[in-house]
This record gives C-alpha cells, structure tokens and sequence, in this order.
C-alpha cells in the first residue's frame, strides 16, 4: 500500500515567475510602436545571466549588452554605432518581468518597439525545470 505514491510521477510545476528566476534566454517579436526600420520581421532574443545580458533584435548581428539588476528588476542593454555621417546611433533596450514573460521597449532615432518575451518551448533544461 505504501508504495503506490513512489511510482506515480511528481506533479508538474507552474511555470516560474521571470521576477524570481529571470535567468536564461527569451524570445519575441517586435511590434513597432511609430517610426520606421524597426527589426520586426523575425523573431528577437534575450539572455539574462548573473552578470551580464544581451539582447538581440531580430536575432541579427547587432548585439545590445548590459548589466542585469535582479533585485531592482532593472534590465537594460545598449548598442552605440555611428552613422555614415559619424553621427550617433543608440540602439537602447529596456525590460522589466511581468508574471512568467518580459515586457520590453526598444529603441533607436528612427523606431521605437515593443516586445513581450517569452522562455523558449523547445528549450529542453528550462522544459525539464518547469520554467516554459
């Protein structure tokens, strides 16, 4: 009799809060807010580690990288080019986590965006762990 409870599986989780676990990756796509250029055709990729983060629109080769704050749920990254005409070019992404997904804004001169983010279904530790 008591060994019916060791063989029946443990229940499955609910997904994770990102306020509490904001760690590994997250996708979306971006929804234009007003102006032009915006990256919104493909899908668009964060990473949150301790130390550092990156967030990459439309999974290009342009890579914003910041500093997470966990405890503020402060999530900033930025990409600073220069133009043709040697003007400046701030690329600026900031997030913040609501219930299991990040809202996020990007934005540059000509574009401004939104984006909810969302841990990746194929994802196979995050699968395991309970966090999809």
């Amino acid at each position: 009799m008591g060994w019916t409870g060791l063989h029946s599986p443990p229940p499955a989780q609910a997904a994770t809060s990102a306020a509490n676990d904001p760690y590994g990756e997250w996708i979306g796509t971006l929804v234009t807010d007003k102006g032009r250029d915006c990256p919104t055709q493909g899908l668009s990729y964060m990473q949150i580690k301790p130390t550092k983060m990156i967030f990459v629109p439309e999974t290009s080769n342009l890579v914003l990288r910041g500093v997470p704050n966990k405890e503020r749920q402060h999530y900033h990254a930025q990409l600073i080019l220069q133009d043709a005409r040697k003007q400046t070019l701030p690329m600026v992404f900031e997030a913040h986590p609501v219930d299991d997904t990040f809202e996020g804004v990007y934005g540059t001169p000509t574009c401004r965006a939104h984006i909810t983010l969302r841990r990746p279904e194929n994802h196979p530790m995050d699968n395991f762990m309970g966090r999809n």
